[in-house]
């Protein structure tokens, strides 16, 4: 049966039959001895045109090559074709191709070496994540009622909470008849240690893809920027998504308007003594707006400040606010919101590369272990050593990779391309395999590949995390070819000196090659 699946798959069968093996084909049409019949005729026919014009044997490959297929033997002598290229003498390229079902080792190239993966750590997160807490996991975010009127507000660290959640905790308080609270007092004890990784560049802490992990959060922790071009030579316009801020920041503006045929860039940054915002770049004259994101400085108190504002715009007055650091047993529930479940928490951390998404994970696994910890500890840390725990349980070897991070946002994150492909493979065989493929982005479709490709004559059947960091790309995922059994992939490089764009079209050469093989 296993057999009859493979030869099944290595056929093409009618254009009306998208996925051969989800369809009943009538009893009569046998796609595998159809399939066989025409490669066969196709051989046929281009040995009797070589016997004819005297074609030598490299003319025969070149014809079957121009015919779309590759065989699994030329396959990697074109992938080093591509790896060798003169502008990557200084580069490293790690690849790990294998067999989905099987774990055949299609193509290798130091796949067991460390790598700097980006964001393809993020594979690693989100399947401990997923494995550990299960697809239904919710973050709870509750108001809970003190003595004195006094108003506890329990932070578990809900990347996804925003205006519309402390919306309907206000609208739950309302229904309780609350109306007026002497003290507003936010736990921001649920999580312990370091709010931003200290092995991140100092850039990367100021962005909002770096923003401070807390157990009370309010929109990922950032503040959005819209910039819109004016006139030529004039700075571009800076403007606050929530108008409530802009007397509250100071706008450093060295940005510039330029003409069409010039370059768009732009950066963002903060002071992290006093609320000064630094822009800079350049944008078109005519083009659309840009939406940018800056960390907050503080914020649990940033938290606070946004919930205070719902209630009194509720009529509920807030005399004083607090941050609390100890957590307390809390017995009457007032209100409380839920997070969307953990498969579409994976969904938006491995499609969009969310980092904040990816961090609140790591420490939602620390706190998973169920023991104790100790005053000092880290929740990243703790959390680290659960995912290796996890993944290890699973299948994966421990030796072939070391996590600083749970975003891949760290350079001192060292995984091998064994230890991705490996995570895939088995995740793929386990309970929630369905869940971890359907958080990938998809090939031309969604996510951070939706621009890729979607411009080859052949559709690419691909599920795949990007990575990408200055000298950094990878690409790590499943992919269908046609003509082939089931792949699971991983392709970084290292050490690069060229441009991202440059690194992504060659790995994804490199996924377009898989796309065509076919076995010979």
């Amino acid at each position: 049966m296993k057999d009859n699946h493979l030869r099944t798959r290595q056929c093409r069968v009618p254009t009306i039959m998208a996925h051969p093996r989800d369809a009943a084909l009538p009893r009569p049409y046998q796609p595998e001895i159809h399939c066989r019949y025409r490669w066969k005729m196709k051989k046929i026919a281009v040995s009797l045109l070589a016997a004819v014009l005297g074609f030598s044997p490299a003319a025969v490959a070149q014809q079957r090559e121009e015919l779309g297929d590759i065989c699994t033997g030329e396959l990697g002598a074109k992938i080093e074709a591509i790896a060798n290229r003169p502008e990557f003498s200084r580069s490293r390229w790690g690849i790990s191709i294998q067999s989905l079902s099987s774990g055949a080792i299609i193509y290798s190239r130091d796949a067991q070496k460390y790598f700097i993966p980006a964001s393809n750590v993020k594979l690693l997160t989100t399947a401990a994540a997923l494995l550990k807490l299960g697809a239904n996991f919710r973050i709870r975010t509750v108001v809970y009622g003190g003595e004195n009127n006094n108003l506890y507000v329990v932070g578990r660290g809900d990347p996804s909470l925003g205006g519309t959640q402390l919306k309907s905790l206000v609208q739950q308080l309302q229904q309780r008849g609350i109306s007026q609270v002497n003290e507003l007092i936010g736990d921001d004890s649920y999580f312990q240690g370091n709010a931003i990784n200290p092995n991140w560049e100092w850039e990367d802490a100021q962005a909002g893809y770096g923003a401070p992990i807390n157990s009370l959060m309010f929109d990922r922790n950032a503040i959005e920027l819209i910039l819109a071009p004016q006139s030529i030579g004039q700075p571009l316009k800076v403007t606050f998504a929530e108008p409530s801020l802009t007397n509250q920041w100071q706008i450093q503006n060295n940005s510039v308007t330029v003409r069409q045929n010039e370059r768009e860039f732009v950066e963002v940054g903060r002071e992290f003594d006093r609320p000064l915002i630094r822009v800079s770049g350049q944008l078109r004259v005519g083009a659309e707006s840009e939406p940018v994101y800056v960390a907050v400085v503080n914020p649990a108190s940033n938290f606070l400040q946004r919930f205070q504002q719902i209630l009194a715009a509720a009529g509920i007055k807030v005399d004083r606010s607090s941050i609390a650091s100890n957590s307390r047993n809390f017995t009457q529930e007032l209100a409380a919101v839920e997070s969307p479940p953990m498969a579409e928490l994976i969904k938006e951390t491995n499609r969009e590369s969310d980092n904040v998404y990816a961090e609140v994970l790591l420490r939602l696994l620390g706190k998973a272990t169920g023991k104790t910890p100790a005053p000092q500890s880290d929740s990243s840390d703790i959390g680290l050593q659960e995912l290796k725990t996890v993944l290890t349980q699973l299948g994966v070897n421990p030796n072939s990779y070391i996590l600083a991070d749970g975003s891949g946002l760290s350079r001192h994150n060292s995984v091998s391309p064994e230890a991705l492909v490996q995570t895939l493979r088995l995740m793929a065989n386990s309970s929630v395999a369905a869940v971890y493929r359907a958080s990938l982005p998809v090939g031309g479709e969604s996510g951070t590949l939706k621009n890729r490709f979607n411009t080859t004559s052949n559709r690419v059947i691909l599920q795949a995390k990007t990575g990408t960091l200055s000298g950094v790309s990878a690409l790590s995922g499943y992919v269908e070819s046609p003509n082939y059994e089931p792949l699971a992939f991983s392709i970084v490089v290292n050490q690069s000196d060229q441009q991202s764009a440059k690194l992504r079209g060659e790995i994804d050469e490199i996924v377009l090659l898989l796309n065509r093989l076919r076995h010979c």
